[in-house]
């Protein structure tokens, strides 16, 4: 309850016309969509759409965006139809939960061809993407993802999402603009594919500033 209310009032605070109701809905609805589901981690699955939600909220993006963050995996992995989230939410937050869940459906490339239609993938993400605020949910889903990647057993799995990352998620994030997200992806995805490199890095840089 008391995230419930953390997020909510931090949306309200720099966005004095937030709906508030709206926002209690649509964190109550994903709760109970996602029910019993579990993370790698163990923690529950809602965990995920609330930590979203909040990364975007540090963002101070729109009540719309956030409520969508929320919501995002529901029709994906609950029974949630996209009819229900219109009927309870409205048009634009159903027009945006449909836009995530298009781009989390796409089949990304394959390690041995990543490289080479890494460029292409990224144009077709910002094509699907005809609001900016579904490519928003979409990188702070992943960046979330990141976080938590190490909770992952199949070290092959960990490693192909890094890649991902870093090839595609990360130059997206650039290309929007949006280079705080960048570099964090780019970090998270560095220190997953390269962790001895990544602490190198950091002890010289320890050391730099130091002395």
């Amino acid at each position: 309850m008391s995230e419930q209310v953390d997020l909510i009032e931090k949306v309200c605070a720099y966005d004095p016309s937030a709906d508030q109701s709206m926002l209690e809905r649509a964190y109550t609805f994903s709760m109970n969509a996602h029910g019993s589901q579990l993370r790698q981690s163990g923690d529950l699955y809602f965990t995920h759409p609330v930590r979203v939600a909040s990364i975007l909220s540090e963002m101070k993006l729109d009540a719309a965006t956030i409520i969508t963050a929320l919501l995002h995996d529901t029709v994906e992995d609950t029974l949630t139809t996209l009819d229900e989230i219109e009927k309870n939410f409205g048009s634009e937050i159903a027009r945006l939960v449909d836009g995530v869940t298009k781009l989390s459906l796409l089949e990304l490339p394959t390690i041995s061809d990543r490289g080479r239609r890494a460029e292409n993938f990224r144009k077709l993400f910002l094509a699907m993407s005809d609001d900016i605020r579904i490519l928003l949910v979409k990188l702070a889903d992943r960046l979330h993802n990141m976080q938590t990647l190490q909770h992952f057993d199949n070290l092959t799995k960990r490693r192909r999402i890094a890649e991902e990352t870093r090839d595609i998620f990360a130059p997206l994030a650039e290309r929007i603009g949006m280079q705080d997200m960048k570099e964090a992806l780019e970090d998270l995805a560095f220190g997953e594919l390269n962790p001895d490199a990544r602490h190198s890095v950091i002890a010289r840089l320890d050391y730099l500033r130091k002395n």
